[in-house]
């Protein structure tokens, strides 16, 4: 692998390899893939179409359009990254990362504030990824966001967290430049964080609550499973339950004014990896 290079994708034969990257990402059925000619057609009339390039094959790719959210003027434009996919083979060599970076900035060239996108929020490495690293926030829960779906979504909703990726706050710009310390479980305990659903364990799997404590504490810890594909592959029926549990426990919390603002990653010697939401009360520190 050479160094990887991050450019605008500009042309259909390009675009024709994006497809294969959605192929192999996701392992979607085709007519689940959006199609190189609609690609090239929006990129071509200002949508943010960006490639990682290992030489000139493009191994990752990130796909944003303008929208809007609510509000009465020009200054409720955002960026809505539809779709961000990197190849199986180069997922942990942070190419993820540089194509987010580089839609940050063709963003802040346009002069706009927030990009939202969704993801599974029980999916623990993309929570890592855009909660710690990137700096974003959730307080929206989207139940069956995609409706059925293939590949790696097979089998279960496609429940989604809608997040807000505030670019020019001083939390994002902390997070992006890796000056934020990593929580743990220990110090978030010992502050006072309320633990509102810790799981159990049977035949080495995580198993959900029955249900979850409804606390007022400033600082909350939501478990979910360390690895959800692993889960799902093991026991879909456990995937369905864990669905089930957090869909209800996060829309109770949102409901009440606590939003998404970090996540943690816990693991003791001789014990199973463990992976945490943290939520806290709505303030304007998000921003």
């Amino acid at each position: 692998m050479s160094a990887i290079e991050i450019r605008p994708v500009s042309n259909v034969t390009d675009c024709e390899q994006i497809e294969e990257v959605q192929r192999l990402a996701w392992r979607m059925d085709d007519i689940e893939i959006i199609p190189s000619r609609l690609l090239h057609a929006l990129e071509h009339n200002g949508a943010c179409l960006l490639g990682a390039y290992d030489g000139e094959k493009i191994v990752g790719f990130a796909f944003g359009v303008l929208g809007t959210r609510p509000g009465p003027a020009a200054d409720q434009l955002q960026m809505y990254s539809a779709i961000t996919g990197v190849l199986p083979e180069y997922q942990v060599s942070g190419v993820g990362h540089q194509l987010k970076l580089a839609q940050r900035e063709v963003a802040l060239r346009l002069g706009l504030e927030l990009i939202t996108w969704t993801y599974d929020p029980l999916e623990s490495r993309n929570a890592h990824f855009n909660v710690n690293k990137l700096g974003v926030t959730c307080q929206r829960y989207i139940r069956h966001f995609h409706g059925d779906m293939s590949g790696i979504n097979a089998g279960l909703t496609t429940d989604r967290f809608h997040v807000d990726w505030w670019i020019a706050s001083d939390r994002v710009r902390a997070r992006v430049s890796a000056l934020t310390p990593s929580l743990t479980l220990a110090s978030l305990l010992a502050g006072g964080a309320v633990l509102v659903n810790e799981a159990g364990r049977h035949a080495g799997l995580p198993i959900p609550p029955e249900e979850f404590l409804d606390s007022p504490a400033g600082a909350l810890l939501v478990e979910i499973p360390a690895d959800f594909q692993a889960l799902k592959q093991q026991d879909m029926a456990l995937a369905r339950a864990w669905r089930s549990h957090t869909r209800r426990l996060f829309e109770h919390y949102f409901s009440r004014d606590y939003l998404v603002t970090g996540f943690v990653r816990h693991h003791e010697p001789g014990g199973p990896h463990r992976s945490f939401y943290l939520l806290t009360r709505t303030t304007d520190t998000h921003r």
